[in-house]
């Protein structure tokens, strides 16, 4: 059978526009359409804008430090229409670079919502219609609202670097890395924040202890953070939103910003009907080389909900090339992904957390925390955390832990040496690098935990 090309990509974020070069690149006819804007979540509406906000949020604390530090410092208030500006023009040229980077690789784009008609048809809602003799599904995710009356009332994530101007007062419902994260920026940005968790602590999943620290920071930032806790009702009031709490409260604000999780974006792509099999949340189901059930359709990134990050997914488009093009079946690696939380401070982590390691096997915990030499010359309350649990048996690192500003930077390295297999002797080896908050994490000498 004659196809219109070898590869047709739903989907132009990060995953899909990797997978549609690469496989160009080697030679193969490709096609690929976007409904939206080329980048995808990662670069339009998720983890670029989002730093651009955090590194903005940042300044009041900065300031406030250099004056500490003997600076005469007169800071103006935050010109958000100015920095919006800003922004989007950036994600405008992001966007040029992601269409030219397809064009230069001779990828044909259409600007189209695509679905799929079988195992080789894609349809455009243009009409126009093509075969390919492999499918590859990389739409993503979208944000969802709770199950909760007057819940349209609210903002989600894509709405949020859409705003003409900041509210003076928000609350963020959520707990998990989104929420955490917006909760900070918007209070560092000048936002009066609250945020609602149901929760008996944020950022569920993370190491316990690295979470309690980062919930304390917050609450000592000014974020009006209240754990076991959801909305019980939304009243329209007063150009905002009375809300009462399933604790009783009653409390008024100008915005209110779900961050309450996000699903595949699967809906209406004619997957089941094709064939492919959705999970519960309408995650394509994919064996360890992302094949479906319908073997020339294949997906990778968020709407797989493996490990939803921008490297995981282009991680998987390299490893599908590779699969399909290649011939060099290549199973994807999911196995200890360092990974961080933008909040303020950050959390920076790779491997088990100490409860899931304890879970395993008995370990060896080696952890301290402390105030980091900048804060404290600024007489600030700010502490660190560093943390490795380690296996009793092996020896090797099981987890690394770090929460401390920079965090993201240095797990990134630490990374290298956990994905290694390296032991705690290893890491007690390299001489420390003085005066750094991370030597730490090679002086550590007695485990404060065994279990």
């Amino acid at each position: 059978m004659t196809f219109d090309y070898d590869l047709f990509v739903i989907g132009g974020g990060s995953g899909g526009v990797r997978a549609a070069r690469v496989a160009a690149g080697g030679g193969a006819s490709v096609a690929l359409a976007e409904s939206s804007r080329y980048g995808g979540t990662c670069v339009i509406r998720g983890c670029v804008p989002k730093k651009l906000m955090v590194y903005a949020s940042e300044f009041p604390t900065e300031m406030r430090d250099a004056q500490s530090y003997g600076w005469t410092v007169h800071a103006g208030g935050f010109n958000w229409p100015r920095f919006r500006t800003a922004l989007h023009a950036e994600l405008d040229r992001l966007e040029g670079v992601y269409r030219g980077l397809l064009k230069g690789s001779g990828v044909a784009t259409y600007d189209a919502r695509a679905t799929v008609a079988d195992a080789h048809t894609v349809l455009l809602d243009g009409g126009q219609s093509f075969t390919a003799r492999h499918i590859l599904i990389a739409t993503g995710g979208v944000p969802v609202r709770p199950d909760l009356d007057g819940a349209g009332h609210g903002i989600v994530s894509d709405d949020i670097f859409l705003m003409d101007t900041l509210p003076r007062s928000i609350l963020v419902v959520g707990g998990g890395y989104i929420a955490c994260e917006f909760s900070c920026i918007l209070n560092g940005l000048g936002v009066d924040v609250t945020q609602y968790y149901r929760g008996a602590q944020i950022l569920r999943g993370f190491d316990g202890e690295a979470r309690g620290l980062v919930s304390e920071q917050m609450i000592d930032h000014g974020i009006d953070l209240h754990l076991g806790t959801n909305i019980l009702d939304i009243r329209p009031e007063r150009g905002g939103y009375a809300v009462t709490s399933t604790k009783g409260t009653e409390k008024w604000f100008q915005t209110i910003f779900f961050a309450t999780g996000r699903n595949p974006n699967t809906a209406g792509l004619g997957l089941e009907q094709a064939g492919v099999r959705l999970g519960r949340y309408g995650q394509v189901e994919v064996n360890e080389y992302s094949q479906t059930a319908v073997p020339s359709i294949y997906a990778i990134g968020d709407v797989t909900d493996r490990i939803n990050l921008t490297p995981v997914a282009i991680r998987e488009a390299m490893a599908f090339v590779e699969t399909v093009f290649g011939g060099n079946p290549t199973p994807v690696d999911h196995n200890l992904i360092p990974t961080a939380i933008f909040t303020q401070p950050e959390v920076g982590t790779v491997g088990l957390s100490e409860e899931d390691a304890r879970a395993i096997e008995p370990i060896d915990v080696y952890c301290t925390s402390f105030k980091p030499m900048k804060e404290a010359f600024a007489k600030r309350s700010d502490r660190v955390l560093m943390k490795l649990v380690v296996s009793q048996a092996t020896r090797r690192v099981l987890g690394c832990h770090i929460v401390a500003p920079g965090a993201a930077e240095m797990i990134q390295m630490v990374g290298i040496a956990v994905k290694m297999g390296a032991t705690k002797e290893d890491f007690d080896r390299v001489c420390a690098v003085h005066p750094t908050m991370a030597e730490e994490l090679v002086t550590m000498k007695a485990p404060i935990r065994k279990s």
